[in-house]
């Protein structure tokens, strides 16, 4: 018998981010040493757990027999909650049947990409772009088309260039507010740009707000696409992975405005396809009508923590010769530039292989993201200190 070859779609998928682990294992089975993870944005591995009363939610989700198939859409009294916090924190007015609740943001992502476009469609994605936009848009057949974010302006996209990008194949633009890798929190003004060009053009917007409240000046939040639109049609992207904690539990949810009912067609086959896949988790969605509809006095505590760690690496990048940085205004990532006469990839495999840190290199974050890497500012102080020393006598070794 012949050997089984995946296709061609399948070989190209790539995912820097978790990548870069495989990497990070041999060196720990060859060293015997261990390594210092910057790559993965996950929260609950470091010293950061979801509220007390959430976590409470979900035991008493299990205990009182919530162990059954949901409804593919979501349960109704999650997509009731989602209702009123989306009216609540954005003052956007949606309906129950507006909303779809997902395994993660990332299953929202799959579902547009896989149902919404036709093979060769283009969708213009920020760059840098958080990976899987890249190779999930790839894997669907859809044209992921990169548009230019601004690193001199603190990583601000370039309206310009997104409509020099439009042509007859565009459907939609991408927007990551705040955006994974660089932190940039963009401006009302600058998402209603991007909203109107859309606009201008017969576009719909895809709004991905997972780190809407993790905002370290000014209101604490990012601007919500939704509430500027006026007649634009926009699907908006959430998730309870990072300013609720939860990043296992697997939960989020999409909705939609869409005041002339310019989606409706796609919405009913983005519901066929959750079906295919019968629901999310049953007791985790209990737990999330609980985080919506709570206490919400735990983001406080987090925003306080992450921006002495912000302040803290920001500081020490920039005091490194050969590397800089632009200052993270939300997340919990920064994106620095290198300037060694080394690409980013050699960089930071040979930082690994010298130090045992491990970061991703920036070209996996698309073409605006080569000569870069990402570091997640997650871990206390004394961790991020310790891999700021390591990587700082690696680039004095460089030059």
């Amino acid at each position: 018998m012949k050997k089984f070859i995946p296709p061609a779609r399948a070989q190209e998928i790539r995912y820097v981010i978790r990548e870069i682990v495989l990497e990070a294992e041999k060196y720990e089975q060859k060293t015997g040493n261990k390594t210092i993870r910057l790559n993965i944005g996950d929260p609950c591995k470091y010293d950061f757990s979801p509220p007390r009363h959430i976590i409470d939610a979900y035991i008493e989700a299990l205990e009182s027999g919530k162990h059954y198939y949901g409804d593919s859409r979501g349960e109704k009294e999650l997509r009731e909650a989602i209702v009123e916090y989306e009216k609540r924190k954005n003052e956007v007015d949606i309906d129950i049947s507006d909303v779809l609740v997902t395994q993660g943001a990332a299953e929202a992502v799959n579902t547009i990409l896989a149902v919404a476009f036709e093979n060769g469609d283009e969708l213009l994605i920020p760059s840098p772009t958080y990976p899987p936009y890249l190779t999930a848009a790839r894997f669907f057949g859809v044209k992921p088309l990169e548009y230019r974010c601004i690193e001199e302006e603190g990583w601000v996209p370039d309206i310009d260039h997104i409509r020099k990008l439009v042509s007859p194949k565009t459907k939609a633009i991408l927007i990551i507010n705040p955006n994974n890798p660089t932190g940039a929190v963009y401006s009302a003004k600058r998402v209603k740009e991007i909203i109107d060009l859309a606009g201008e053009y017969g576009l719909y917007v895809i709004s991905d707000e997972i780190y809407d409240l993790m905002v370290y000046d000014g209101s604490g939040k990012a601007p919500n696409t939704a509430s500027l639109a006026n007649d634009v049609p926009v699907i908006t992207i959430y998730s309870l992975s990072k300013v609720y904690l939860a990043t296992g539990w697997r939960i989020g949810y999409m909705y939609r405005h869409d005041p002339q009912d310019l989606l409706e067609d796609l919405w009913n086959a983005f519901t066929r396809f959750l079906m295919i896949r019968l629901s999310t988790n049953t007791p985790a969605q209990y737990a999330a009508i609980a985080a919506l509809r709570g206490p919400q006095t735990h983001i406080r505590g987090i925003i306080d923590k992450l921006r002495k760690r912000r302040d803290l690496v920001y500081r020490r990048i920039n005091e490194i010769y050969g590397l800089s940085a632009e200052k993270p205004e939300g997340t919990f990532y920064i994106f620095p530039r290198i300037n060694l006469g080394i690409n980013d990839n050699d960089f930071c495999k040979k930082l690994l292989w010298s130090t045992g840190v491990v970061v991703p290199p920036g070209y996996g974050f698309g073409s605006f993201g080569k000569q870069h890497f990402r570091i997640v500012f997650l871990p206390p102080e004394d961790i991020l200190n310790d891999a700021l020393d390591r990587i700082e006598k690696f680039v004095r070794q460089l030059q």
